[in-house]
């Protein structure tokens, strides 16, 4: 399998089961696009902000759903391999990625796994096993967690820089080296955790020391 990013913006998650995969399946996609959940009885777990329909559909119907909701993803997450089957083809039919929750391991063309994903916007870090653990998974999340913490800052510092530096005619080898060195140091990292610093200070001494560049910021050594 090759790890993609999909923007689902505008799009609709179809997900057939309430039960606490069907649960944990309609959190994640909620949060980013209109996620429905199709199912008889609903696990007293949070969905998010998915919409809930209460319905059980037999596998005859499943194709009728999803032609009504026109889904980009559908995921089968009932406790009915027959339904989940109908809901993989009538996915497929419809030409929309399949997320069978009920199959580990090995996957069909065109199916997608949900990773475990750690994210401090706008950096995000998936990690999945290709199904085979998602114990492993989380236990990989939980770990990487307390790594990525100021990175979505550091993201949206190294950005304005690169654009500064790209205003300032630097060449394209040392505009990526002098933000590559702003991304390794560890001052810069602490100023972004702790807000004891000023980040965009730190970076600024961090380009002129290494590479003479002057910018819109403190510059020179380290006090």
């Amino acid at each position: 399998m090759i790890p993609l990013v999909h923007d689902l913006s505008g799009e609709t998650v179809l997900v057939f089961g309430g039960g606490p995969v069907g649960a944990r399946k309609a959190r994640r996609f909620a949060r980013e696009t209109r996620t429905v959940v199709v199912s008889p009885a609903f696990v007293d777990r949070e969905f998010g902000d998915a919409e809930l329909v209460r319905a059980a559909p037999d596998p005859v119907d499943v194709g009728d759903w999803v032609e009504r909701f026109e889904p980009a993803v559908v995921v089968a997450a009932t406790d009915r391999n027959d339904v989940n089957e109908a809901v993989e083809r009538a996915a497929r039919d419809h030409g929309a990625l399949v997320n069978r929750a009920d199959h580990s391991g090995g996957r069909d063309a065109g199916s997608v796994v949900v990773p475990a994903t750690v994210e401090d916007d706008p950096v995000t870090v998936a990690v999945s096993t290709g199904g085979a653990s998602p114990a492993l998974s989380k236990y990989l999340r939980e770990r990487i967690e307390t790594e990525l913490a100021g990175a979505g800052a550091m993201a949206e510092l190294t950005a304005g820089l690169r654009a500064e530096l790209r205003t300032r005619d630097v060449s394209p080898t040392e505009r990526r080296d002098a933000v590559r060195a702003v991304v390794r140091s560890s001052h810069v990292w602490k100023a972004l955790r702790t807000g004891d610093a000023n980040a965009r200070e730190e970076a600024a001494r961090v380009i002129g020391n290494e590479f003479g560049i002057e910018m819109d910021g403190t510059r020179g050594e380290r006090p």
